[in-house]
C-alpha cells in the first residue's frame, strides 16, 4: 500500500515499483486533495489500484488493509508545502501528525510486516552558509517551520510504535526532491510556469539560500534499498551532496528557456525561511549500496523540458494554487 501515491514522489515510487515487481497487488491511497492527481498514474491505471482516502479516516485504512491483505505500507501521504503552513498550520498536524498515527495503528492491529515512513530533511532545522556541518542520522530535531515540526512530529509517532509495540518500522529522511509531476507551488515547477506565462520568478530576498537537490527518481531508488535491505528501526538519510541555491535555480531556468536575467524579480523572505540544510548519507552509501545516478544539472534541465512540452498537465492545476510567494512582508 504507497499512501500519497497520486502525488509528486509517490506517482514515481508507484510506476517504478510497478514496472520493477509486476507480481506484487499495489494499492494506492490518496485523499486527493488539492495535490493529489490520478493523472500521475495514468501510466499503471490498470496496474494499480486507487483508494480514495485520507490516512486520518480509520474505518477506511482498517477496511483497506483488511481487504486487500496488505504487507507493506510506505508512507508518503503529507502535506508538505512551507509557505501552505504558515497560512494554515492546523491540517499539516492533522495530516501529518494524527494521520500518521491512525496508519500506524490500523498497521499495527493487521500486522502489517513493514511500515516505511518518508521525512525530510527539514525537521533538524538549519545550519549556517559558511558552515561545512550536514545533519546525520543521529542529529537533533529543531524545526523551525509548522511543516518541518508536522513532519518532526510524526517520525517521533513512527519510532514510538516500533520501541513501545514492536512495529516493524524504517524512516528515510530526504533533501529537496525536483522532477516531472511536481505540483507547481513548489520552486522548479513554480519558476517554469511563471516563465513560459511571460511572468517574473520570484526570488526570496535571501537568494544566497541554499538546498541539496535530488531527482525523484533517485529518491524511489533509495527507498526500494531501504525495503530490501534497510534494518528495521532504522533511519537513512537520502542525499546528493549537491547543493544550489534558489538563485542558481532560477538561473538554469532562464539559461534553458532562453530568457534574460530581468525575468527574476526579488520578493521578502518568508517567515521561517531556512538558510541550509545538507544531509550526511554516509550510512545509506555504505550499509545498502546505494549511490545517486541522476547528474542535477541534467536533471533539472531535463525537468524543465518536460513542463514545456506538458502544459497540459499543469496548467489546470494552477487555479489550486493558493499562496502568492510575492505576498510576504
Amino acid at each position: 500500500m504507497i499512501t500519497g501515491g497520486a502525488g509528486f514522489i509517490g506517482s514515481h515510487f508507484t510506476k517504478r515499483w510497478a514496472a520493477e515487481h509486476p507480481g506484487d497487488r499495489i494499492v494506492v491511497v490518496d485523499a486527493l486533495t488539492y495535490a493529489g492527481d490520478p493523472r500521475t498514474l495514468a501510466d499503471v491505471a490498470g496496474e494499480v489500484i486507487l483508494v480514495q482516502a485520507d490516512i486520518g479516516d480509520r474505518e477506511a485504512m482498517e477496511r483497506t488493509l483488511r481487504e486487500h491483505r496488505i504487507e507493506v505500507i510506505v508512507n508518503f501521504a503529507a502535506e508538505s508545502h512551507n509557505s501552505r503552513a504558515v497560512l494554515g498550520p492546523s491540517v499539516f498536524f492533522q495530516t501529518n501528525v494524527l494521520g500518521t498515527q491512525t496508519l500506524l495503528d490500523a498497521a499495527l492491529r493487521h500486522g502489517v510486516g513493514r511500515f516505511h515512513h518518508i521525512s525530510t530533511c527539514e525537521v533538524y532545522g538549519d545550519l549556517s552558509l559558511d558552515s561545512d556541518e550536514s545533519f546525520t542520522e543521529e542529529s537533533p530535531y529543531r524545526p523551525r517551520t509548522p511543516y518541518s515540526a508536522s513532519k518532526a512530529g510524526a517520525d517521533h509517532v513512527v519510532r514510538a510504535y516500533h520501541q513501545t509495540y514492536g512495529l516493524p518500522v524504517t524512516i528515510s529522511n530526504c533533501v529537496n526532491n525536483y522532477g516531472p509531476y511536481q505540483f507547481p507551488e513548489k520552486v522548479l515547477p513554480l519558476f517554469v510556469s511563471r516563465a513560459l506565462r511571460g511572468e517574473s520568478l520570484p526570488l526570496y530576498r535571501s537568494t544566497g539560500n541554499r538546498r541539496e537537490w535530488i531527482h525523484a527518481v533517485d529518491h524511489c531508488r533509495a527507498i526500494e534499498s531501504v525495503l530490501a535491505n534497510g534494518r528495521v528501526g532504522e533511519t537513512y538519510h537520502v542525499g546528493t551532496g549537491v547543493e544550489a541555491s534558489i538563485a542558481e535555480l532560477a538561473d538554469l531556468v532562464l539559461s534553458e528557456l532562453g530568457l534574460p536575467d530581468s525575468r527574476k524579480q526579488v520578493v521578502p523572505d518568508r517567515p521561517g525561511h531556512d538558510r541550509r540544510y545538507v544531509l550526511n548519507w554516509t550510512k545509506i552509501r555504505t550499509e545498502l549500496g546505494w549511490t545517486p545516478s541522476v547528474p542535477f544539472e541534467d536533471g533539472v534541465r531535463e525537468t524543465i523540458r518536460w513542463y514545456v512540452r506538458n502544459p497540459a498537465w499543469w496548467e489546470p492545476l494552477l487555479e489550486r494554487t493558493a499562496v502568492t510567494e510575492t505576498q510576504w512582508g
